[in-house]
């Protein structure tokens, strides 16, 4: 009766010696190479629990890996991850190595609102990424192009001072202000002409999601939880709400173009051009109606949010420190001679200008873990072996913060990049806010120079201060993490003309 009752499982014999060999193997290999330190794991998890997802992970990443090194390797469900913690591991990663390093881990979330990833920032690296980053640079990026919106940036940024006016001292929202502002400016850029209070709200959900940590795509076997907590539902609902959406305008700007041929270059907006694009078919590369709006769904999840982001927290450090407020004021004074608004020539002459929103990036990186990536081959880091597949984390926060490196390191002081050469487009990897190498954000000198033109022209225009007589150190700072680093309670304020 033994005999009888175990026969059934003797094929199965052989696959559970192989599978038990394949382990041991496994593990011997992984015995010989020299890997990261890495800190306690629990089974199944691994360090999940110890980032506390949702709850600024920059902090407890930090937190979990300073005591290991420059380099961790933590393991998130299945996944092994790689976390860079210092200025010399993101040059490894950025500059010696960016090429095994310059692609992207595939995420569930992402993958469903971006037509499958076809977008710039989320797709794997590639030919496909290659041909479709260039046309973002070339055409819609250029310096020449950025340049010609400077009419749109300085009519959105007078509409929002002419707002401000109009509040007659009573509290203002500055997070819906620019909020408005950013948004109002990349539609007008993006698509022609502003969109109401929906669109806003669907833009706000599809960035919320963008930042949601999917259980599935790092326990794949738990991604039931995903469908049950209703994620997935939620992902399909706005994907296919911005499709309509894009389909519509998509619609409107072929039938312009069949209209109105040849339009004038500065007449143009990202729609018209990608579609002349699309039109000229010079290369093989097929430029179809998803890749289109994936295109322009970038634009609008990194530009609206990313950029009104450090715009208010740069204000919020303005009021904390008057000081600085009033040697900013000095400064825009003097160059503007008078004038009735700051324009985009004058800003060039600013410089303590620039120092300011350097060190608001530097202290409130947007995307303090940047955008993850993931080896494409097995390379060595630092002398440690990193296996191909592995993701890879740079904490651009911590290392902004890095007190080795920055003197008071948690102090708002601008003046240190007074005179200095370190700026923000990747080449200097103790200040990475907007990442660096291959897959550094394009998008730059648009985002900083909206920022440069409002915040001139809000302290030019205004006193900032907060309600019922507040101090300004007294305003709470705490911040909340989701697509970007922001602050968790809206920045409310009473403005007051300066003349």
């Amino acid at each position: 009766m033994f005999l009888s009752f175990h026969l059934p499982l003797l094929p199965l014999i052989p696959m559970f010696i192989v599978t038990l060999l394949f382990i041991l193997f496994k593990g011997l290999s992984s015995a010989h190479k020299n890997q990261p330190p890495s800190p306690w794991k629990l089974p199944i998890i691994g360090n999940l629990h110890q980032i506390a997802i949702g709850f600024n992970p920059h902090r407890s990443l930090l937190a979990l890996t300073q005591k290991q090194g420059p380099l961790v390797l933590i393991q998130l469900g299945s996944v092994p991850v790689l976390v860079a913690n210092s200025a010399e591991a993101a040059r490894e990663i950025l500059k010696t190595h960016d090429l095994i390093f310059c692609s992207r881990p595939k995420l569930s979330i992402v993958d469903k609102l971006t037509y499958g990833s076809k977008d710039i920032a989320f797709s794997p690296y590639g030919e496909y990424w290659r041909q479709l980053r260039s046309i973002a640079v070339l055409k819609l990026l250029s310096t020449r192009r950025v340049q010609s919106f400077q009419g749109v940036r300085e009519e959105e940024t007078r509409v929002m001072i002419d707002m401000i006016g109009g509040s007659c001292g009573s509290l203002v929202d500055m997070g819906k202000l620019v909020s408005s502002l950013t948004n109002n400016i990349i539609c007008r850029v993006t698509l022609g002409r502003t969109y109401g209070i929906e669109f806003r709200h669907l833009l706000a959900r599809f960035s919320y999601l963008l930042g949601v940590f999917a259980v599935g795509n790092y326990i794949p076997w738990l991604s039931w939880v995903d469908r049950l907590s209703g994620l997935e539902g939620t992902t399909k609902q706005v994907a296919e709400e911005f499709d309509e959406f894009l389909e519509g305008i998509l619609e409107e700007h072929i039938n312009k173009k069949r209209v109105v041929d040849g339009i004038d270059e500065g007449g143009q907006d990202f729609m018209d051009i990608l579609l002349d694009t699309q039109s000229e078919n010079t290369t093989s590369f097929t430029l179809g109606r998803d890749v289109i709006k994936a295109a322009i769904l970038d634009i609008f999840g990194a530009g609206t949010v990313t950029t009104s982001t450090i715009l208010v927290w740069a204000i919020s450090e303005l009021i904390r420190h008057p000081r600085v407020m009033k040697k900013l004021q000095h400064e825009v004074g003097e160059i503007a001679q008078g004038k009735s608004m700051i324009h985009e020539e004058d800003l060039e002459k600013m410089h303590y200008l620039q120092a300011v929103l350097k060190e608001t990036l530097r202290l409130h990186t947007p995307l303090p873990l940047l955008i993850s990536r993931e080896s494409i081959q097995d390379v060595k880091v630092m002398g440690y072996d990193i296996a191909a597949g592995t993701q890879v984390i740079i904490n651009a926060w911590a290392i902004a913060r890095d007190p080795s490196i920055w003197e008071e390191a948690d102090k708002f002081k601008p003046e240190r990049f007074m005179n200095s050469p370190i700026d923000y487009k990747g080449f200097h990897f103790e200040f990475l806010p907007f990442g660096g190498g291959r897959r550094g954000c394009p998008a730059i000198h648009f985002a900083i120079g909206v920022n440069e033109l409002a915040l001139a022209n809000l302290v030019y225009k205004y006193d900032l201060k907060l309600p019922d007589e507040a101090r300004g150190e007294e305003l709470d700072m705490s911040e909340v993490t989701g697509l970007t680093l922001h602050r968790k309670s809206p920045l409310l304020v009473v403005a007051t003309p300066r003349f």
